[in-house]
């Protein structure tokens, strides 16, 4: 019983050692980036302090003058400076990377000459950015470059003193070791002065560079929790950069929508009206062929007037398929989208995830099948494809992020396709940019084209 109790017991203070030394280990690996770090933001400190202060203190004593707002605006640049270098020294550390910061919150359109000259005075971080480099990381550099060069000094300056030692000149106070010694004759009864010396600078050294990454660690990390909270991004950043999101999608859904009703205007004025009014002339030609009794006549024109109507309908349908087809209500996107592959005159591979019915809202889907019809019609039109590939499934979401919906279409066409001002993919981006969404294009020259629609999903099917 003993034996068993001792066996089970055993492994886990071994763990805990093997962990221990685990973690020092990781530790010592960030520790030379992290020296370099703390002595290179000493130097940036005292540089910025020299700059910031001159600069922003120049600027206010000339306040009174019309170039004292320019210095100081001036200055606030600079400071975003300085703290851009900042955080760019903190990937020595191996701590985690600090967002940038929003730095213009204003509207769209606010670009006159005052709006954008005091831009910076009006936006906070630029103001913490110059306490930052004029006053907070001069006075924390100071203390974690003093604490760093002791560390470093005595680390390794106490382990190697038995070799650089022998080079300074004894005596005159130089030779301390015999004082220790005689206030120590129980420690060091007998030893010579040398080997006190180099017997108490090794054993500094060997606890001061023991200690050394938690010490630099720690003071890295003071650094990169100061940065964080001073230099880098708030939440309130992320709600006016989701503002400026929506409002922007809010215009790219006016203008896609602009396009598209003229084009519907257009398409409608081109075909059906044209084909209704010859349609109508039609009627009336055969009205006139009836009244004089000559029926081979009226029935070649009513033959006609037939033709017409069935292709001004056939028209008025596919126009109508590119708004709100029925497939797409009834039965869902991924109904639709299998619809549209299989009136594709091409080779068509699918494969359509349909739990994407679940997650699409109704605004989603009928974009999105409409961006798909109309790739598929570019595909038939001008790809020279003679198959095509359609994918369509769910991205789950990774941290906080919405899921979203991503499609492809795939040809292997002669590639070559390109976004055109007004129209083409360029009209189809702005549909999709009307729902947050984004569309990637990745057609070489000789192809084969991939066209990707990734639009973000509110809520996941349960």
């Amino acid at each position: 019983m003993t034996t068993m109790t001792t066996d089970a017991v055993t492994p886990a203070p071994r763990a805990a050692q093997e962990g221990f030394w685990a973690d020092y280990g990781r530790a010592w690996s960030r520790t030379p980036g992290s020296a370099v770090y703390l002595i290179a933001v000493f130097v940036l400190a005292m540089i910025s302090v020299s700059v910031l202060a001159a600069l922003f203190w120049t600027g206010v004593g000339l306040l009174v003058l019309i170039v004292g707002l320019p210095i100081i605006v001036g200055s606030l640049f600079v400071a975003r400076g300085f703290g851009i270098a900042d955080r760019g020294l903190l990937w020595l550390t191996g701590l985690p990377q600090i967002a940038e910061p929003e730095w213009n919150r204003d509207k769209t359109g606010t670009n006159g000459f005052w709006m954008v000259l005091t831009r910076p005075i009006r936006n906070a971080h630029y103001w913490l950015y110059l306490v930052h480099g004029m006053v907070v990381n001069p006075v924390i550099s100071t203390i974690s470059f003093t604490l760093t060069t002791v560390w470093l000094s005595v680390g390794l300056g106490g382990l190697t003193y038995w070799f650089w030692g022998v080079f300074i000149p004894r005596g005159d106070g130089s030779d301390w070791g015999r004082y220790v010694a005689d206030a120590l004759p129980w420690m060091f009864g007998g030893w010579s002065s040398w080997a006190v010396e180099v017997t108490l600078y090794f054993i500094a050294g060997v606890i001061f560079t023991f200690t050394m990454p938690w010490v630099l660690g720690g003071l890295a990390r003071g650094h990169h929790a100061v940065a964080q909270g001073m230099l880098g991004r708030w939440r309130s950043d992320d709600l006016a950069a989701e503002v400026r999101a929506e409002a922007a999608a809010r215009g790219a859904a006016v203008h896609a929508e602009d396009v598209a009703l003229r084009r519907l205007e257009r398409d409608i004025h081109d075909g059906p009206q044209q084909r209704l009014v010859r349609l109508q002339l039609d009627l009336a030609a055969l009205e006139r062929r009836a009244e004089s009794g000559d029926g081979d006549a009226a029935a070649e024109l009513a033959r006609e007037a037939r033709s017409h109507a069935k292709a001004a309908l056939d028209e008025l349908r596919a126009l109508s398929s590119g708004v709100a087809p029925p497939l797409l209500q009834d039965r869902g996107l991924a109904a639709a989208l299998s619809a549209v592959a299989a009136t594709t005159p091409l080779v068509v591979h699918k494969d359509i995830d349909p739990t994407i019915d679940a997650v699409t809202s109704p605004e989603v889907a009928r974009t999105v099948y409409f961006v798909v019809a109309e790739l598929f019609t570019n595909v038939v039109k001008h790809a020279g494809a003679t198959a095509v590939t359609v994918k369509a499934s769910l991205r789950p979401s990774v941290s906080g992020a919405p899921s979203m919906l991503d499609v492809w279409v795939v040809d292997d066409g002669r590639g070559g396709a390109t976004y055109a001002v007004g129209h083409g993919l360029e009209g189809l981006r702005e549909r999709v940019a009307g729902l947050r969404g984004t569309l990637v294009v990745d057609s070489p020259v000789g192809g084969p084209t991939s066209i990707g629609v990734h639009v973000p999903v509110t809520q996941v099917a349960p």
